[in-house]
């Protein structure tokens, strides 16, 4: 095996060895949580509600769709950051592609994905 590799397969060895020894004395040490105390709490509420309800698939494509754009506009960051290096056919390419977002966008605004309380109001649920 090449001497490079060494250091690495080192640290390697050390996270699963303090990774192991962490989960294992947890195991060992730690107290057992009663009914109560296992219970889901969030944000200094006890639940209201059942975990287990059925959500409509509107708040699903909603999400999607937030998601979606979300990951497209992170895409622009790090052109931004080399757009001075890139040049022109940089600029052309990142505004083709804020073009397909817009496109998208627009798209998904006239069809009226975006509004959820309105699809509801026609009674077309998910």
């Amino acid at each position: 095996m090449p001497q490079q590799y060494v250091p690495v397969l080192l640290a390697f060895a050390v996270a699963l060895t303090i990774g192991g020894a962490l989960l294992g004395l947890s195991t060992l040490l730690g107290r057992r949580r009663g009914r109560v105390q296992a219970t889901a709490y969030e944000s200094g509420m006890p639940l209201l509600d059942s975990a287990r309800k059925r959500l409509s698939v509107l708040f699903f494509l909603v999400a999607i769709d937030f998601v979606l754009f979300d990951v497209e506009a992170a895409f622009l960051y790090p052109w931004v950051l080399v757009l001075r290096d890139g040049g022109w056919p940089l600029f052309g390419a990142v505004m083709a592609f804020v073009a397909m977002i817009l496109v998208g966008y627009v798209y998904l605004w006239r069809s009226g994905g975006l509004d959820l309380y309105a699809r509801r109001r026609r009674g077309s649920h998910g």
